[in-house]
């Protein structure tokens, strides 16, 4: 046995080799070792090997799944070793034989497929690598579903595409790893690398291979691919075909994305504006989370990629947005859909693992349930849509329909709630198959059967006494009294009845029927799942037969989720359909930060206070008006700078990808590329420091922002000395401006900054307001024309929870900085002079105030429960008075 494991070990190679020992997948030697720490299980010992102890740990098959999700998510491949016979043929061959083992499948980030290992709300990408004379091509697959995509891609735009994509494990050649810049990029993007060799990605081998996987003749039919793309295209299906070990699993025609058909989004602007997952790395306070209202898995996938990869076609946006709208102004239909939604269960991934033959009877029932609500779905909208309605929805009726014979087939053969294993049987509805019911009914009903035998022979010979009767030796047998023997052996009844044994007293017979029937009810057991599983292969083959139409039904069913939910979303949070153009223009009346607004809906902290933005470059859109493409934002620290920036970058995102948008109006000309730089810390692991980290970021936007680009930017320069940071910031604004001119949103406390509105055509000065009153500062929220003249730092700190001699002595050291600045000096000049240890130390107790206000000691004396009510307002109105000249009131 351990011979054959070191010989498949072998072939496993850096994997760990699930070995299949009965009920257990055993590991051994290195492989064991690695796993029970992964696994947190006991590591044994069995037998030796070259004199020393053999490790070993093992994991029950039954839970295997759980066991390969922790070590998937730990890093290792592994390779599943599955008995190839029944350990019965092997003892055939002596006893000593072994059983006979093979791999049947090697188990890595991109190549699952069963539920228990996916989210079901999230894809599961593999992706693919390749580079040829410096033009470069990514492809993708969802193993699950079998979607297929590929795009070139240049070096440089690899970064943002994995961002984009969200790989679960990149496919490279295996000599580009020494090529540190792409290591870094796949690393950020938090997928695990596997090196294949050169010839995986040739790309002539490729074309031959996408032509033999898909049996055709020729790729014109899927388009014109790039050298590059082939590579791709041919290393992922090598991959595939490497893994799941000759099984094909059903993978649709590789979909052509055209650069540019999708806005550019750089890995730091999606994790600063916290898209699919906040910056803990959290779905929850993310903005997918705070829109998702679908029912579905596939819906839920279907809105993050349209999330994650926003359209810049404005025909597709109508076209999704028409939808939306449509179930926005038809809330009964809305909700009629999304009631049979909730009862339409996985069908992409049941159909993949049904191709690799890892599927089950649960598998071929969720297909039953999805395709019967599919045709309920389709006849609700059929009922409903006129015929010039949304296409989108329309093009839903005819994939949703047409599904019946599936349905009834799968109706007729299986039961309402099968188990999840086709092994287990039991799943097959009875009257399905007329030799399953008998071999359950010899099975079941073994003794009632023999009975009803028993009575028919009795019937037949006339003698009452006769009895069907089972021992160990003989088996089934008839047996009557020794007094009828005489008749039993002549004919007719010897021609039916074999005499078997002659007792002193009885004598034994037996009939054909009676040992076909013995042999029956003793195999019944085994026979019915031969037959259950015979016909679970049947329905199997029949469903895949329809595996395109089925596909083009589940995907239907997705579009029609996420317009259900995108339509549910903008009912609830009052969101209006955006206006999109192909042009420069960005208009939005009282736009909200839809996970900010839910937020504080949530925890009861007050209305969400909206605000305007136009950077509209055409000045003709205003009436009087000159509207700017570029704003500078001035304002204290805690006001919402950093809000109104990020609301309007998902603003953008959410209309292009045919959504509503949280604003009473908003049109957006087709934005190509977003950036935003808000907030920053330390790369320890490459050994940037938090303003470098500032710095490279801000450097890819300035080198590559167009004219069709959004950018956000907030505090640029705030990591060095004031005049440096002062100094890049100005220079930065002037660069978007003159050399960009792109449309930007600009947040800085620099308040010199605001001089350069004078004299840059394009920027205008914006402000968040605030209001002081009493030492204390009031936020408002509100975004208006015009520039900040302070900070309002010390105040901030105040809510912060400074220590009071901290505030009192930064408000000294303020005031002294802020009018040596007035009169001209220098503040290097004024620090020398500043009585630096004037300020109390930290253990001196905080000074105590003058005492109470003439309001406050008026207050102290009224007794609100003996006034009358008109005693009440008097006192009310000498408060006011008293609050408003405190010194004549003394």
């Amino acid at each position: 046995m351990m011979a054959q494991y070191l010989e498949i070990k072998a072939r496993a190679e850096d994997a760990l080799l699930f070995y299949r020992m009965g009920d257990f997948y055993e590991l051994f030697f290195d492989d064991a070792v690695h796993a029970a720490a992964a696994l947190d299980i006991a590591l044994t010992k069995r037998g030796k090997h070259l004199g020393d102890d053999i490790p070993m740990c093992g994991v029950p098959v039954h839970a295997s799944d759980s066991y390969l999700q922790q070590l998937i998510r730990s890093g290792f491949r592994v390779a599943v070793c599955e008995q190839m016979e029944d350990p019965a043929e092997a003892k055939k061959r002596g006893y000593k034989a072994v059983v006979k083992r093979d791999i049947v499948r090697l188990v890595t980030p991109g190549t699952l497929t069963e539920d228990s290992l996916l989210d079901a709300r999230s894809a599961n990408h593999l992706t693919a690598w390749a580079e040829i004379r410096g033009a470069g091509a990514l492809a993708w697959i969802d193993m699950s579903t079998g979607d297929l995509t590929v795009t070139e891609t240049s070096r440089a735009a690899l970064g943002p595409s994995l961002a984009r994509i969200a790989p679960k494990e990149v496919l490279i050649v295996e000599d580009m790893w020494e090529d540190d810049a792409l290591a870094a990029q796949i690393r950020d993007a938090g997928a695990a690398v596997t090196p294949l060799s050169r010839a995986s990605f040739d790309s002539q081998s490729s074309e031959a291979r996408l032509k033999s996987f898909f049996r055709i003749d020729a790729l014109d039919a899927f388009g014109a691919f790039t050298r590059p793309e082939l590579s791709a295209l041919g290393a992922l299906l090598d991959y595939v075909e490497l893994t799941q070990v000759g099984k094909a699993p059903l993978v649709k025609p590789p979909l052509r994305e055209v650069p540019g058909g999708i806005m550019r989004i750089d890995a730091a602007t999606r994790r600063n504006l916290e898209l699919t997952r906040t910056l803990s790395g959290e779905k929850k306070g993310a903005l997918l989370e705070a829109i998702d209202r679908t029912v579905t898995g596939a819906g839920a996938r279907l809105l993050e990629r349209r999330l994650s990869s926003p359209a810049t076609d404005p025909s597709i946006i109508a076209k999704r947005a028409e939808a939306v709208e449509a179930l926005v102004e038809n809330p009964p239909l809305r909700e009629a859909l999304t009631e049979a939604l909730r009862r339409a269960p996985e069908i992409e991934r049941a159909l993949t693992r049904l191709s690799l033959d890892r599927g089950g009877p649960r598998d071929l029932t969720a297909l039953r349930e999805g395709l019967r609500q599919a045709g309920a779905l389709s006849a609700t909208l059929t009922a409903s849509l006129p015929a010039d309605g949304p296409v989108d929805l329309l093009q839903a009726v005819e994939a949703l329909a047409g599904h019946e014979d599936a349905v009834a087939l799968l109706e007729s053969a299986l039961i309402v709630e099968p188990p999840l294993l086709a092994r287990d049987g039991g799943y097959v509805a009875e009257t399905y198959d007329a030799e399953l019911d008998e071999a359950r009914a010899l099975r079941d009903q073994g003794r009632g059967v023999i009975a009803s035998l028993q009575a028919r022979y009795a019937e037949a010979t006339g003698i009452a006494s006769l009895k069907v009767k089972h021992n160990n030796v003989l088996g089934y047998f008839i047996e009557t009294p020794a007094k009828h023997a005489e008749r039993m052996m002549a004919p007719p009844l010897s021609e039916d009845f074999i005499h078997r044994q002659t007792m002193a007293n009885a004598v034994r017979f037996t009939t054909v029927e009676l040992s076909e029937l013995e042999t029956k009810i003793l195999n019944a057991g085994g026979r019915a799942l031969r037959i259950e599983q015979r016909i679970f292969a049947e329905l199997c083959a029949a469903i895949l037969d329809r595996a395109p139409e089925i596909g083009n039904a589940a995907r239907a069913l997705a579009r029609v989720d996420v317009a259900a939910g995108l339509a549910t979303l903008a009912a609830d949070e009052n969101w209006t359909r955006p206006e999109i153009a192909f042009d420069r223009d960005f208009v939005v009346r009282a736009g909200r930060h839809p996970v900010v607004e839910r937020a504080l809906r949530r925890e009861g902290g007050g209305p969400f206070i909206a605000n305007d933005c136009d950077l509209t470059a055409d000045a003709s859109l205003e009436e009087g008006g000159s509207p700017k493409p570029v704003w500078l934002l001035t304002g204290p620290n805690m006001a919402g700078k950093s809000t109104f920036l990020r609301q309007n970058a998902l603003i953008a995102i959410l209309a292009q990808m045919g959504a509503f948008v949280p604003a009473s109006f908003a049109r957006i000309g087709v934005v190509d590329q977003l950036f935003s730089r808000v907030g920053a810390a330390d790369d320890l692991a490459r050994g940037r420091s938090t303003f470098m980290v500032e710095m490279v970021e801000t450097a890819a936007i300035l080198n590559q922002a167009g004219p069709r680009a959004l950018v956000i930017l907030d505090e640029i320069g705030r990591g060095t000395a004031t005049y440096d940071g002062l100094s890049i910031a100005w220079a930065t604004l002037e660069h978007l401006h003159d050399v960009n001119d792109c449309r930007a949103l600009f947040a800085t406390h620099y308040h010199e900054l605001t001089a350069l509105a004078g004299r840059l055509d394009g920027l205008k000065n914006a402000t968040v307001a605030v209001r002081e009153w009493e030492g204390e500062i009031v936020f408002l929220h509100e975004v208006r024309d015009g520039a900040a003249d302070r900070s309002y730092g010390v105040q901030v700190a105040k809510l912060a929870g400074l220590p009071a001699p901290v505030i009192a002595r930064a408000r000294d050291v303020l005031e002294a900085l802020e009018s040596s600045e007035r009169d001209g000096g220098r503040a290097e000049a004024l620090i020398d002079d500043l009585p630096l240890f004037s300020a109390p130390p930290p253990s001196a107790p905080t000074p105590k105030s003058a005492g109470p206000s003439a309001a406050e000691a008026r207050l102290a004396q009224l007794n609100p429960d003996a006034m009358t009510p008109r005693e009440a307002l008097d006192a009310l109105y000498e408060l006011r008075a008293i609050n408003r000249n405190p010194d004549e009131s003394h």
